[in-house]
């Protein structure tokens, strides 16, 4: 099991939020996805995964959500 941290930034509200869930829940084996969203600078996306998941396919994941930037991808 692997746990990602992203930074996005472009998330204004929940609705937002719900968006990049979603979108990051299709991946396979993505689970657990926690947003704390900070309107109008960048948000902290937390997910778990059975095994890592590429930055491309995050970085797609979450341009599909909307007009969101990832700044940063943290794998542990």
């Amino acid at each position: 099991m692997s746990q990602t941290t992203l930074e996005i930034s472009g998330m204004t509200c929940g609705h937002c939020a719900n968006h990049v869930t979603e979108e990051l829940a299709e991946l396979a084996g993505v689970s657990n996805i926690n947003v704390d969203l900070n309107a109008g600078a960048t948000s902290i996306v937390t997910f778990e995964s059975e095994s890592p998941i590429s930055d491309a396919d995050i970085r797609e994941a979450v341009s599909e959500a909307g007009n969101y930037t990832v700044e940063s991808i943290n794998v542990k």
